[in-house]
Parts: C-alpha cells; structure tokens; sequence
C-alpha cells in the first residue's frame, strides 16, 4: 500500500525488459558526508559544553538524531528509484511520498554518450548522456549509472541495431521461458 510500485507494472504486454537497475550507491556519497560532519560537529560540540547547558546538549543530541532520519530517508529515496529500458522505452521512477515516472521512447534517441570521471573508472558509475530529437527529455542525463559501459552497448544494440534479430532474440528467449515455465508446473505434479 505503501511502497512505490514496481517499475516492470507500467510495462505493457508487448514490451521485452533489458535492462533494470537502480544507480551506483556512490550517488548517496555527498550526503554520507553530510550526514557524517553534521553529527561530528554536534558531539563535538556536546562534549565542550560545560555539564550545566544540558538543554543545549539535548537540543544538539536531537539535531543529531534528525540528521540521522535525514539520511536514512536519502537511502531510501535512492532504494526506490529504478531506471528500466525496455525495447521501446526507458523509465524511470522515483518518489518516496509521490511517485514519479519518467519515460521517454527509445525511437526518440538520436545520440547517446557516456561520460567516466576518475571517481567513477575506480567505483565504477558513469553519467549517461541521451539526446533526442530536438527537445530535452526527463531522461537527458542519468547521472550516477552503474557499469556505463553495459549500458551504453546496450542501448545502442536497441537503437541502432537490427531490429529483425533482435525480434528473434526476443522470440527465442520467450520460448526458452515458457519451456521452462512448463517444466516447473510438470515438476510441481
């Protein structure tokens, strides 16, 4: 009732995933540090403050506290942010209290870059860069990409590739999945 929907319901029938991921961890970087400084400064704060301020220790001790929530709603803000591409689209959602969903049609791509700063070779995220044609999307720039590298491969096999192998790629794999659909319901009998 609470969470967030799945991303793969916004999917239509017709609509093969490739890819679903949710971004590098290395995004939640900047406020781990905030996070980390902030609660430093307040118990370094509470133990120079003489024993008689114990008001102001409290205060300080709640503030930390509050940073802490803080944090935790940052996490868990990223935990339910996924990016799906599927072989007509990409969405995204996001959104802890309001859901949002951002999409933008693959057959709208026109260019497609990926951008590694030296942070991201040694943890290894990436920015993707996706331009289409003669507008700024919701999607132009999906920052902190775990393995761009994957991604922008794929994505190019679905824009630029042929289209025929890749519907014979699709076929195949949804009979391998029925076959095994149907030995696993043979197997529970």
């Amino acid at each position: 009732m609470f969470a967030p929907r799945d991303p793969d319901e916004y999917l239509l029938d017709t609509e093969r995933r490739v890819i679903r991921i949710r971004r590098h961890w290395a995004c939640l970087g900047w406020n781990m540090f905030e996070a980390i400084a902030m609660i430093a400064i307040c118990v370094m704060i509470s133990y120079i403050l003489p024993p008689a301020a114990w008001v102001l220790q409290n205060i300080l001790w709640y503030v930390a506290f509050v940073v802490v929530l803080w944090f935790a709603y940052k996490v868990i803000e990223w935990w339910v942010e996924r990016l799906v591409v599927t072989d007509k689209r990409f969405i995204m959602t996001k959104g802890v209290w309001t859901t949002q969903v951002l999409m933008m049609p693959i057959t709208k791509v026109t260019d497609l870059t990926y951008e590694r700063t030296f942070g991201g070779r040694i943890f290894g995220y990436g920015t993707m860069v996706v331009e289409s044609a003669g507008q700024i999307q919701a999607l132009n720039r999906i920052h902190y990409l775990p393995n761009p590298e994957e991604f922008y491969d794929t994505i190019s096999e679905l824009v630029f590739g042929d289209k025929q192998k890749q519907a014979e790629r699709f076929s195949m794999i949804k009979a391998q999945r029925a076959a095994r659909g149907n030995k696993r319901k043979k197997a529970v009998r």
